[in-house]
């Protein structure tokens, strides 16, 4: 097999993971990324550094989501029980939830399953307006610094000496970079609406903000029928905490609004009054746009001419980080023939 036997399409958490799972099947010296945005990018269409980044109940209910989600838990709860490279930004966090709509039945029944410390709130604790709650052990991400982290694991030796090629492609076929190139895999986000014509795509503008605020240790969430309050603390960050948000969707505004920034101030102080102790500093306001897409994410392999094969892999929305990894394997799962035949004929 050659160094771009096989292509990732895409940088964000999406692509990376992909990357990852790639890497630990063994397939690390034989990938190339690329993409046109890289973590330390700033910019409206790379939504990963933004992200609050932990592990909720934010997610759809169908199979595949519920699916997602459980792998996703699994495999990084995984790493940080392996105390490995990949789970220096990565963190077990106390967390609460509350839901102004009970969720649906499934959704609840399979987060009894696997979810690290489980408990649903008698309806006498929950605050006015609130059908639901739990509390459990979520995992909070440092968005930002395990993106980086985790391509600069990609890139060292022990996981294949990844390149990652910054470079804009106008179709997938673009991402066929030789003749060597048999299987890519499409972790566009929410470039798929111009790239794949995918119809089904559409942005989700959200709004956060980036506070320090080390008296903050818990991770608190608020799912209301039209909005999301949250409160995510970053690991290794020195105290600082993502708070948020809007889910405006088919919004792709870039810009940062003064009266987002103090709904968003009020919303979360009333969910944690701790934020309201002077240390709390807010350091930044942010938009960015969640790669959304009608009926959930797409997960799917597409035989091409020549035996080339498309993996796609993109319309995580918010979850990518939550669900990444589950989305990663079964994206991968779908490649197994191809990738062994090409071990096959690089036996040959």
């Amino acid at each position: 097999m050659a160094r771009d036997s096989i292509v990732v399409l895409g940088a964000g958490i999406i692509g990376i993971n992909v990357a990852l799972e790639l890497s630990k099947r063994g397939y690390g010296d034989h990938i190339t990324v690329v993409a046109q945005h890289m973590p330390g990018d700033q910019s409206i269409n790379y939504t990963s550094p933004w992200a609050g980044a932990n592990f909720s109940a934010i997610s759809g209910n169908d199979a595949n989501a519920l699916r997602w989600d459980q792998g996703g838990y699994l495999t990084i709860w995984a790493m940080i029980e392996a105390g490995g490279p990949e789970a220096k930004y990565l963190k077990k966090t106390p967390s609460t939830e509350y839901f102004d709509v009970e969720p649906d039945s499934n959704k609840i029944a399979s987060m009894k399953k696997y979810l690290k410390d489980l408990v649903i709130l008698p309806p006498s604790s929950l605050p006015q307006g609130v059908k639901f709650g739990i509390t459990f052990t979520t995992i909070t991400i440092n968005a930002p610094a395990h993106c980086a982290h985790l391509v600069a694991l990609l890139k060292s030796q022990g996981y294949g000496s990844i390149p990652f090629q910054r470079r804009r492609v106008a179709s997938v076929q673009d991402a066929f970079l030789s003749s060597n190139t048999r299987v890519v895999f499409n972790c566009v986000g929410g470039a798929a609406s111009k790239l794949v014509n995918d119809a089904k795509s559409y942005p989700t503008r959200g709004q956060v903000l980036l506070v320090k605020a080390p008296q903050v240790t818990q991770s608190i969430m608020r799912h209301g029928r039209d909005y999301e309050t949250y409160v995510i603390p970053r690991p290794n960050s020195g105290g600082n905490v993502i708070l948020g948000g809007y889910m405006q969707k088919g919004n792709s505004s870039p810009d940062v609004y003064a009266d987002e920034t103090e709904s968003i101030l009020a919303r979360t102080r009333e969910l944690l009054p701790a934020l309201g102790e002077p240390q709390t500093e807010l350091l930044a306001a942010a938009a960015g746009l969640r790669p959304s897409r009608e009926g959930g994410a797409r997960v799917e392999a597409e035989s091409l001419a020549d035996g080339k094969l498309v993996v796609h892999n993109y319309g995580a929305g918010g979850t990518g980080y939550q669900a990444g990894m589950g989305m990663a394997n079964d994206a991968v799962d779908r490649a197994v023939s191809a990738l062994a035949a090409l071990r096959t004929k690089a036996k040959l």
